[in-house]
């Protein structure tokens, strides 16, 4: 009736919405502004200015953080430049660390979330609840806690000693296991909760269908459900991947000096008058640049099968 009455109502609704449009954006752009665009925009102009030799920057522009990260040029600098192998090193392991950690929350995340859709409603808020506790806690109080716990002396080899299960210690402290441990705790949550959403949302009568046509269990899985919340797997993939590409925690308190990672790196820079700024802000911008560049990949082919769906 209203749209009956008055033909241009909605054109006009919308016209003050749209004037609206840029003021209601505003608090949002400038949250966004502040707290993301600005920080790495200081990132990217300290990585291009030069170490003051005792502390601090000097405001002289420069490529030689990004030269150091690439290149070994001796103790003075003055000798022909080889590959510098050791940050590069440092980086594949931040790469496979994380890539190691993303696979063993999928393979355990996956699971939990199926198990937690398919629980009656009632329930599945309890379930929710139980994977999300430890978010409760400070990152770094659930850390030195998995150090507690893993250590030669700690509760775990103790009751695997108790029980009959090893006679010695096992060592697992300052090891890349023990790296992997902190990241799995770390951020298995990110997994399960994206998947969880796709599972809950998923149409169950699909895999019938499929059993009804004689379809196995691991067929129904791989051509059915898989396919429809494959949504929820990639972001839980990346909520994981991202943030422990860039973790320090775990390699500093569990990890050694044979774990270190591209975070750790980059958290040395900026500690005290002695870090080297410059190069710090060099090796977060390489390691934002190598994260966009795969989610930008991720998303030019997630276009090309929309479209070739379409």
């Amino acid at each position: 009736m209203a749209g009956a009455l008055n033909p241009g109502g909605g054109g006009a609704a919308s016209g003050v919405f749209g004037a609206l449009r840029g003021w209601l954006l505003a608090p949002s752009l400038i949250v966004i502004g502040f707290f993301l665009l600005a920080p790495v925009c200081m990132m990217l102009i300290y990585s291009f200015l030069t170490k003051d030799f005792r502390g601090g920057v000097i405001w002289e522009f420069s490529l030689a953080a990004y030269d150091q990260f690439i290149f070994d040029r001796g103790l003075f600098g003055d000798e022909p430049p080889k590959i510098e192998w050791i940050y590069i090193t440092i980086f594949w392991r931040s790469i496979w660390q994380a890539a190691i950690a993303t696979i063993l929350c999928l393979v355990i995340g996956f699971p939990t979330a199926y198990f937690i859709a398919t629980r009656p409603a009632a329930t599945r808020t309890v379930w929710l609840f139980l994977v999300t506790i430890p978010y409760w806690v400070n990152l770094l109080i659930r850390t030195v806690s998995m150090k507690f716990l893993i250590r030669d002396t700690g509760p775990l080899n103790e009751w695997l000693i108790q029980f009959g299960v090893i006679d010695t210690p096992i060592h697992v402290i300052n090891t890349n296991i023990a790296v992997q441990l902190g990241l799995f705790y770390s951020y298995l949550p990110f997994m399960v909760l994206p998947i969880y959403a796709s599972v809950e949302r998923y149409n169950f009568a699909l895999s019938e269908a499929a059993r009804d046509l004689y379809a196995s269990r691991w067929t129904t899985l791989r051509e059915v459900l898989l396919p429809t919340v494959k949504p929820g797997i990639v972001a839980g993939c990346i909520l994981v991947f991202v943030p422990s590409l860039g973790a320090f925690l775990a390699p500093d308190l569990l990890g050694g000096a044979k774990t270190f990672m591209i975070g750790s790196l980059i958290e040395e820079q900026f500690k005290g008058n002695a870090g080297n700024w410059p190069f710090g802000a060099a090796a977060s911008m390489i390691l934002l640049t190598v994260v966009l560049i795969v989610l930008m990949i991720y998303a030019r082919q997630q276009s090309r099968a929309e479209e070739r769906g379409h």
